[in-house]
């Protein structure tokens, strides 16, 4: 996946997109095959392998949105950094400066990183793109759709866009927008109860109709189990 387009272009090639191309991608409720020790670890253990041998000190970006992938064992990867040096392959930041200049780094100092959970259900953007709505799904421990940011100006990030309540009105479904510093990207949680709060208003960041609308916004409850959110990371 994401390793492809890393060493195509650091070591010389380019991945074309065609525009004309359709992906699809299905939920499945469960895996129609096993993975040895969990999917969480072996999709740890295959992205920590592709961190260290391609993004050189960004890396440390990676452990920021999956700390547990510390943890995970990657095995032997030497033979790995030995064809990047013989092949000569660019490193990291050039891939960000000329292949993906558009992508913005997270700040180094953020408040909070990584999944945010209920239970066994994290916040997830199910796939959907900007101007689309977020739900919760399984947690997996790899990032990608659930890998959240929290930052000390109160945006909840993924990558380049932020949590968004377009209406200030309670059972407003949540969308994913460009972070532009609107009041309704502003958000504050609250450590002692777990709530997402706006900073504004008394609504709370609530999953009871994830099945249905996605996430909305409902008047504050400390004492409702949809409203109660862990980031697995603070800061």
């Amino acid at each position: 996946m994401t390793e492809i387009s890393f060493r195509v272009w650091q070591c010389g090639g380019s991945l074309e997109i065609i525009p004309c191309s359709r992906v699809g991608h299905v939920f499945r409720k469960r895996h129609p095959y096993t993975f040895p020790g969990g999917s969480g670890n072996v999709f740890a253990r295959n992205t920590r392998r592709a961190a260290e041998v391609w993004m050189d000190d960004y890396k440390e970006y990676y452990y920021t949105a999956v700390p547990l992938a510390r943890n995970v064992p990657f095995g032997n990867i030497q033979d790995r950094l030995d064809l990047r040096s013989k092949l000569q392959c660019k490193p990291f930041k050039w891939y960000l400066d000329h292949v993906y200049p558009q992508l913005k780094l997270p700040g180094l100092v953020p408040v909070s990183s990584g999944t945010l959970r209920q239970g066994t259900m994290c916040l997830d953007t199910m796939g959907h793109l900007v101007d689309s709505t977020v739900g919760v799904y399984l947690c997996h421990d790899t990032g990608g759709n659930q890998e959240w940011t929290l930052t000390q100006d109160g945006h909840i990030k993924h990558h380049d866009v932020c949590l968004t309540l377009p209406d200030y009105q309670k059972g407003t479904p949540l969308v994913m927008k460009m972070c532009e510093g609107l009041d309704g990207q502003r958000w504050h949680h609250v450590d002692n109860s777990g709530l997402l709060k706006h900073t504004r208003l008394s609504l709370c960041i609530d999953s009871r109709d994830y099945k249905s609308k996605g996430l909305t916004v409902e008047r504050c409850n400390s004492r409702s189990p949809t409203q109660q959110w862990t980031f697995s990371v603070k800061l």
